[in-house]
């Protein structure tokens, strides 16, 4: 009998050294944590940058599970400095056109990289074949 679990590691790193997966299919559902650095590895300046980076990380992690941004049920949005939502929203209306996600936008006191200034999660259905 196959798991309804899929753990699928981040891209370009080792599954056994890791210390997580980049996302996980449960069932019909796909989960992803995303941050904004670029496929080489920087982190770009700016909250612009770092906005358009995260999302397009966020669509390229969905369409390799099997989905997709169109099928994005909820977010969950961290910032290190709430002003910065402002700027974000904006370059997400361009991902996301309405009717948008559930959404939930934090400001937390700091992100794991220095200079990260957005992270975020995700869940999304898969595509049905």
């Amino acid at each position: 009998m196959s798991s309804p679990l899929t753990l699928i590691p981040e891209p370009g790193t080792d599954p056994e050294t890791s210390l997580y997966s980049d996302t996980a299919t449960i069932g019909s559902m796909v989960l992803t944590t995303q941050i904004p650095l670029t496929p080489e590895g920087s982190l770009p300046e700016g909250i612009e940058e770092q906005s358009r980076q995260v999302l397009d990380n966020l669509r390229t992690a969905l369409e390799a599970a099997g989905s997709g941004l169109a099928l994005v049920g909820h977010l969950t949005i961290y910032f290190p400095e709430m002003a910065d939502r402002a700027v974000f929203n904006e370059i997400y209306r361009e991902y996301f056109p309405a009717p948008r996600p559930v959404r939930c936008a934090l400001g937390v006191e700091r992100l794991g990289i220095a200079g990260m200034r957005v992270e975020l999660t995700a869940m999304a259905a898969l595509r049905v074949a």
